[in-house]
């Protein structure tokens, strides 16, 4: 074992992988080997399938939820159905005016991966376009930009967000813009950074001798070798979106009544915690897991797209 070189061995991690897919097509071979590194981290796979549960659940919202989520359709503070005196057709009971939980907290679902997906896509845009245009540019135009986004990220996430959204008016819209604006220069930074140290790289050098311009070097050459930590910052910026619009629909500047999204669930049923603690609980459970699912998956693509955490 002692007289294994290096090269033999990183080969040997290689040949512990599954040769289900043939080795003549390296799209395959790229995608067979992301799926053995990511799928040792039991943690991560556990998120893949909550989080794609949870998708699934959002996606059949209206096939799967028992009721209407906006209209009352029991009792008030009904308790669970597995709770004292609990009612069988509402499987987590209902809240202060008889709108059945379960439902809600279906299409609760909608609404965050709905503002997680459009703040991801806005962050990302723009923060990648920014970075490439600061590392690869340089000179005062990547002087300004960064000055700007150490502006941004001076100020604490949540109370610049809170500022935004007391300006633009309390709408889901409004938080979108607000929470993207506040993690788009962590895109900026690593886009920078990345660009950074892939510009002077030989496979550029060769691009541009043979005559590619600036925008295809940028985005053709450059930015596809810089993804694996975008990616990975994709996912976790995911999860804090839908953190960041739960605390601002908690405060009373998010999606607004009767909207069906966790946070503002949360806020309408803080004054029932000791009456009826179902009401809080749930939506709170909601955010907890869906965050944490998100969360794992981001350390299983950490694990699967950086060479230097892939485990031998």
């Amino acid at each position: 074992m002692s007289h294994i070189s290096a090269q033999e061995s990183e080969a040997g991690v290689g040949a512990d992988i599954p040769s289900r897919i043939p080795a003549g097509n390296p799209r395959a071979q790229v995608l067979r080997e992301f799926w053995y590194y990511f799928s040792r981290n039991k943690g991560a796979v556990l998120g893949l399938f909550v989080f794609l549960l949870v998708v699934l659940v959002a996606l059949f919202a209206p096939l799967i939820a028992p009721h209407n989520p906006l209209v009352p359709a029991g009792a008030i503070q009904l308790p669970p159905a597995w709770w004292e005196r609990g009612n069988p057709s509402f499987l987590l009971g209902t809240d202060d005016i008889g709108r059945d939980i379960l439902s809600r907290l279906i299409f609760g679902a909608r609404y965050s991966l709905f503002i997680g997906l459009v703040v991801v896509t806005l962050s990302v845009s723009v923060g990648i376009t920014l970075g490439l245009i600061a590392g690869y540019v340089r000179g005062w135009l990547d002087i300004v930009i960064m000055r700007v986004m150490d502006v941004i990220l001076a100020v604490p996430s949540l109370l610049l967000a809170l500022a935004l959204v007391a300006i633009l008016g309390p709408s889901l819209v409004n938080v979108m813009i607000a929470i993207a604006l506040t993690l788009q220069p962590h895109f900026v930074r690593l886009t920078r950074a990345a660009v950074l140290a892939e510009k002077e790289r030989d496979y550029v050098t060769a691009a541009r001798v043979v005559g590619a311009g600036p925008l295809r070097l940028m985005v053709v050459t450059i930015l596809p070798n810089c993804l694996g930590p975008l990616i990975v910052q994709a996912t976790l910026s995911f999860s804090n979106a839908i953190l960041d619009a739960a605390a601002l629909g908690f405060l009373g500047m998010g999606a607004q009544p009767p909207t069906p999204e966790w946070g503002t669930m949360l806020a309408g049923a803080r004054e029932f915690i000791s009456s009826a603690p179902w009401i809080v609980t749930y939506p709170g459970l909601a955010i907890l897991i869906t965050v944490l699912a998100i969360n794992l998956v981001g350390d299983g693509l950490r694990d699967a797209l950086d060479p230097k955490l892939k485990r031998s």
